[in-house]
């Protein structure tokens, strides 16, 4: 032991036996400097705990927010896809504006309101998902036979080259 332990030591027992009476302890000084230090870095780390915590709980609401909207928009994407949309993006792009511009609109008023409003965005009643022939486009007639059908059944039955080199030529330019 060095000195300064010793008299460490000496004056701590000292004065124990003088608090005895007193019902005090005294701490060594290199034991309470011990203590500060460790009362300190506790107190840095609920510091930097406490910060985290308010950070972590802020990140959160952001997430709920984000989860809300993401929500909202997956309902608004159902409603568009059921009332028959044909431009799903542009029809929830309008929604979405609406829905901000008036922010007590309900998912159902809106989708009325756009397609109401913009019908071209929407299929009509009785037709879903068909596209409208031009012009050039012809009906096929159901009962006849095609050229191609004809040239396939004619080189089948008599299985001469010939004629399945003309059944080719036909299919080629249709498929």
């Amino acid at each position: 032991m060095s000195q300064a332990d010793e008299k460490e030591t000496i004056l701590s027992e000292t004065t124990e036996v003088q608090c005895d009476s007193d019902n005090l302890k005294l701490v060594p000084v290199s034991e309470s400097i011990r203590y500060r230090k460790r009362a300190q870095s506790a107190e840095k780390k609920v510091e930097t705990l406490a910060e985290e915590l308010a950070e972590a709980k802020s990140r959160s609401s952001e997430m709920a927010n984000e989860l809300g909207k993401l929500q909202v928009e997956q309902q608004l994407m159902r409603k568009l896809a059921a009332a028959g949309t044909i431009d799903l993006e542009a029809a929830a792009l309008i929604c979405k504006s609406k829905l901000e511009t008036d922010a007590g609109a309900d998912l159902e008023s809106v989708v009325e309101q756009v397609k109401k409003e913009k019908q071209y965005l929407f299929a009509e009643a009785g037709v879903v998902g068909t596209a409208k022939k031009t012009s050039g486009a012809k009906d096929r007639m159901q009962n006849s036979p095609t050229n191609i059908e004809r040239a396939a059944k004619k080189a089948a039955k008599t299985g001469s080259r010939i004629d399945l080199q003309e059944y080719l030529k036909l299919r080629r330019n249709f498929i």
